[in-house]
């Protein structure tokens, strides 16, 4: 199945390659976003270091005990304040603009210690159905997003205001999250283990060998549950079949 040898990694003779050729047919009238959502983000990082793609970020983790995330990026980038003319907190007018129900917003340009989300921020977004956030960056009233249950992702906590300190420079913009550059509509899928983007040009690759990795994981789980040496299970030769042919 899926071009390696599917009888080594079975614990039965029969069930699992029903099971797989059942949940292949599900994945087939799923969306991107459905499908993308069953993965998780080492299946995800997998993928993306099989095509050779950069996406999988380190150091942007869960800022409380929240639900994983999955959607499409709209993008901001802040930047330390320019001048003390009044005007619009940042990342409020994006919030305010949306009308998708698909959205993660993806905040670029964080300043070490000081804050780019709050409470206010984490409802005025629960208001309008965005899915979460990750900043690169840091966060304040961690409280008050966990209260209204919204997802966060970032780097880490602090009390310090953004008022006078940092303002949105953009939004709808390519930005840079932990080295890796995001534009506004990629895929963001976050969990415990971090956040990764996938370009959308590229979905649907992704989303195709991230299954066939995640089949096979699940199989060779059954295969050491059964008792096969995890040396072998393991062996680097086991994932060749799964690399894409070249380009």
């Amino acid at each position: 199945m899926d071009g390696f040898r599917t009888s080594e990694f079975t614990a039965g003779p029969a069930w699992p390659t029903v099971r797989s050729r059942a949940f292949r047919i599900l994945m087939s009238h799923s969306t991107p976003l459905q499908r993308l959502a069953a993965l998780d983000t080492s299946t995800v990082s997998d993928v993306l270091d099989f095509l050779g793609l950069p996406g999988a970020t380190w150091g942007l983790l869960p800022l409380w005990d929240c639900p994983p995330v999955c959607g499409r990026a709209s993008t901001i980038q802040l930047g330390p304040r320019r001048d003390a003319a009044p005007k619009a907190h940042l990342i409020s007018p994006v919030i305010d603009a949306i009308t998708e129900a698909d959205r993660v917003l993806v905040v670029a340009g964080g300043i070490e210690g000081v804050s780019c989300w709050g409470d206010i921020l984490a409802n005025a977004a629960m208001v309008k159905g965005v899915r979460g956030s990750v900043i690169d960056g840091y966060a304040r009233d961690i409280e008050g997003s966990e209260a209204v249950g919204y997802p966060l992702y970032g780097r880490g906590l602090t009390m310090i205001s953004a008022r006078g300190r940092i303002e949105q420079v953009a939004a709808g913009v390519p930005v840079r999250m932990a080295g890796v550059t995001v534009r506004q509509d990629d895929y963001v899928r976050a969990d415990r283990c971090g956040v990764a983007f996938v370009p959308q040009e590229r979905i649907g690759e992704v989303l195709e060998l991230g299954e066939r990795i995640a089949s096979r994981q699940r199989q060779m789980i059954e295969a050491v549950r059964a008792g096969r040496p995890v040396a072998e299970v393991m062996h680097d030769r086991e994932f060749a079949a799964l690399a894409p042919p070249a380009r």
